[in-house]
């Protein structure tokens, strides 16, 4: 079978969650003797560098495609200037700056993609698909999220073959937006429903808000969870290492990094806890600059500064790295989230996870029986629920061992990657 994935990249300046959960998919199906092939659109992919030297063009670059939304004079503007705005070193340049990963200020284009063939970037959607009818032959094409739905009628229709489509964290990119502008982009999404043959959702919590959100038929809805490769993580028991807390993921406000920082500093107010420290890490954007400053700031205020490590490398081996540090992890996400990989590779490394009764972060927590649950998301109980679990070893210990035991019996990528295939033909089946 022959599967193309449609990625949106984020240049690698951050840890990012989707684009991990999709490359870590086609290097399963390809394990599987699959042929599966990754179509980077916007940006270059994270944790993706090997991939970077195949001759596959980033599609729809975002600082050609910005420029063109904006200043409608790029639009006439001669090849060379678009080849040069997509170059593979401008666009990972661009995706470090203020706005690269963020919907405010980028509706009017969101709304312009969502539209596909009617929108002001028809001419590069034909433009892909000349690209993928003639240096692939797919028989499935898979979206990485509802955001790109805008493609998915003009693929099909010039290529004759089924478009599936997963499902997460899309409501994180849209709930930001101005409001004219947020039901504008979920109507679009509802109506791209038609031209997709099943939608994949990555936790049963996503897959029921998106059904009514995007008013998604029943019998076109699947769970597949993210998976990884446990074998690839190292365990390491929490008594081998400090009494470390742990953050990984974009260091930025809505995935909560200031009530974790908070929930450190009431932490170490209290008897015992001299040595712990907080290591983070996963990066960030310019988006993110005044915001970290402030943490710093806070730290520095409270003497803390030197009790936390900022992490640098999060790709790869530089994260397995990160793992041996650290005995505990919590993103304590403001809203939840669909899923958050960031868990299992934690978990499968041997580290417990604590987080807030909030979106998925329950289902995968319960199924694993790999960390703790606390409600409601506030630094006090976040602090004394830490307190709790680094105040006694066996039970972290316990947690450790169960975290790997649950990834590995619940999470496993070969598991989910059969469901995967199962969907894929059970599509091509349908379609002929």
């Amino acid at each position: 079978m022959k599967i193309m994935h449609v990625i949106p990249g984020s240049g690698g300046s951050f840890y990012c969650g989707n684009c991990l959960r999709d490359s870590k998919f086609v290097e399963a199906l390809r394990a599987s003797d699959h042929k599966a092939v990754k179509l980077p659109m916007y940006l270059p992919l994270f944790a993706d560098e090997h991939d970077l030297s195949r001759e596959i063009p980033v599609f729809y670059g975002a600082v050609s495609i910005y420029l063109k939304q904006l200043f409608p004079v790029f639009r006439n503007a001669p090849p060379w200037v678009d080849k040069m705005l997509n170059s593979k070193p401008m666009l990972k340049l661009a995706s470090r700056f203020a706005g690269s990963t963020n919907a405010k200020g980028l509706e009017e284009m969101t709304v312009s993609m969502l539209m596909g063939e009617h929108g002001q970037q028809k001419e590069e959607l034909e433009k892909m698909i000349d690209w993928i009818v003639e240096n692939c032959d797919p028989d499935v094409i898979h979206l990485s999220n509802a955001l790109l739905l805008g493609l998915a009628g003009r693929l099909s229709e010039r290529m004759n073959i089924p478009v599936v489509c997963s499902l997460q964290d899309e409501d994180v990119w849209v709930d930001v937006m101005k409001p004219g502008f947020r039901k504008q982009v979920w109507d679009l999404m509802s109506e791209g429903v038609a031209h997709v043959k099943y939608f994949i959702s990555v936790s049963d919590f996503y897959a029921k808000e998106m059904l009514t959100q995007m008013h998604i038929p029943e019998e076109k809805m699947k769970t597949v969870h993210i998976g990884i490769f446990p074998g690839e993580y190292e365990f390491m028991a929490p008594s081998e290492k400090g009494r470390n807390i742990g953050y990984v993921s974009r260091m930025c406000e809505e995935n909560g990094l200031d009530i974790l920082v908070d929930a450190f500093i009431d932490l170490k107010k209290s008897p015992g806890f001299d040595d712990v420290k907080l290591i983070l890490t996963g990066g960030s954007t310019g988006d993110d600059t005044n915001y970290l400053k402030r943490i710093r700031l806070k730290l520095k205020m409270n003497g803390l500064l030197k009790m936390v490590e900022f992490h640098e490398d999060f790709e790869s081996q530089g994260l397995r790295e990160y793992f041996k540090k650290v005995s505990v992890i919590s993103v304590p996400v403001r809203n939840g989230e669909a899923f958050g990989i960031y868990l299992l590779e934690a978990m499968a490394s041997g580290i417990p996870v604590v987080q807030p009764a909030l979106g998925a972060f329950p289902e995968i927590v319960y199924s694993s029986g790999g960390g703790l649950i606390y409600e409601p998301n506030t630094p006090a109980v976040l602090s004394e629920t830490l307190k709790k679990l680094l105040s006694d070893p066996d039970e972290l210990n316990r947690l450790a061992i169960q975290a790997r035991k649950g990834v590995e019996e619940k999470f496993h990528l070969k598991d989910q990657v059969d469901k995967m295939i199962g969907i894929y033909q059970a599509a091509i089946q349908s379609k002929n």
